[in-house]
């Protein structure tokens, strides 16, 4: 058996569940997520837990055990808690501010960056140096925070660029002096 996929979910308060088929809805106080399940998998709710078993041992179904049990429980963290990251400007001139929904970024090109945030993604700014992406979705935060970030990554000589609040980058010594 997988170790994470013999795990029960426990259900917060609030949080529903509810099993169509091969079809999971996780509904909850900050909104809705849905997702197919593998055949060969089937999903459980009782007594307020949340269970994935497998049909049989074959490798693809024991490959996706663990995958489905992880994938709804970041469903249940997000329509109850939501998931959020943080990046963080480092440059001189370089900053980021809020037009309505749209994250309006300054980063040393000859026109400002607009970025709209896609369905259930909100931007914030609480400095002109700090952005933070939240939603429900984790993989959706995750990936619109890499494509904010991709607009201008940290380069390694003097670390300006868009990061992550908890990265680190790693610095590069500059040129030493002339030739001897």
């Amino acid at each position: 058996m997988s170790k994470i996929g013999r795990k029960p979910i426990k259900l917060p308060q609030g949080v529903e569940v509810k099993l169509n088929g091969s079809h999971v809805t996780v509904k909850g106080a900050k909104g809705t997520l849905e997702m197919d399940i593998m055949p060969n998998l089937s999903v459980a709710v009782e007594n307020g837990e949340v269970t994935v078993t497998r049909a049989n041992e074959t490798k693809p179904v024991k490959s996706a055990h663990g995958m489905t049990r992880s994938l709804l429980n970041n469903m249940i963290i997000g329509v109850s808690e939501g998931f959020s990251k943080t990046l963080d400007i480092v440059g001189v001139g370089y900053r980021a501010q809020m037009k309505g929904k749209t994250l309006s970024m300054n980063l040393g090109y000859s026109h400002l960056v607009e970025i709209d945030p896609p369905a259930g993604i909100t931007f914030a700014c609480e400095s002109p140096i700090k952005i933070i992406v939240s939603g429900i979705d984790k993989q959706l935060v995750g990936q619109t925070a890499a494509n904010v970030r991709e607009w201008r990554s940290p380069e390694p000589y003097k670390g300006k660029g868009i990061r992550y609040t908890d990265e680190y980058v790693i610095r590069k010594a500059g040129k030493t002096g002339g030739k001897k």
